[in-house]
């Protein structure tokens, strides 16, 4: 007898989870002239991200993949906001580096599940 796998057991919730907290361990290091704009809107991002992983696991076929394709862009758009981040110097270029290392690899991983629902 099998089991559904929960989604908060798999590798691209960890990663995600992760970067959450990476961006919220910097959250004080951010100029609040940033912080509670373009700072909050990263976090935001990031969660919708994580709700999206949660939710397109309860889902098989068109919804997932809508779902999946919908945390994709939402991926996307985090990606601009961390490099605004470092091109305004809220963040410098080694805190830029881990987290747009993490944002790679939950896109990789993210990527694989949108190929593997489009079957």
């Amino acid at each position: 007898m099998t089991h559904k796998r929960s989604t908060s057991d798999v590798p691209i919730f960890h990663q995600t989870y992760a970067l959450y907290k990476l961006i919220d361990a910097y959250y004080l290091r951010i100029p609040k002239t940033k912080r509670y704009t373009l700072w909050n809107r990263c976090e935001k991002s990031v969660l919708v991200v994580l709700e999206g992983i949660i939710a397109a696991g309860h889902y098989f076929g068109a919804k997932q993949l809508e779902i999946l394709q919908t945390m994709s862009i939402e991926l996307d758009m985090l990606k601009v906001f961390v490099r605004l981040a470092k091109e305004t110097r809220c963040i410098d270029s080694k805190q830029y580096l881990e987290i747009e290392t993490k944002i790679q690899e939950i896109g990789k991983m993210l990527g694989g599940w949108i190929k593997f629902a489009s079957r």
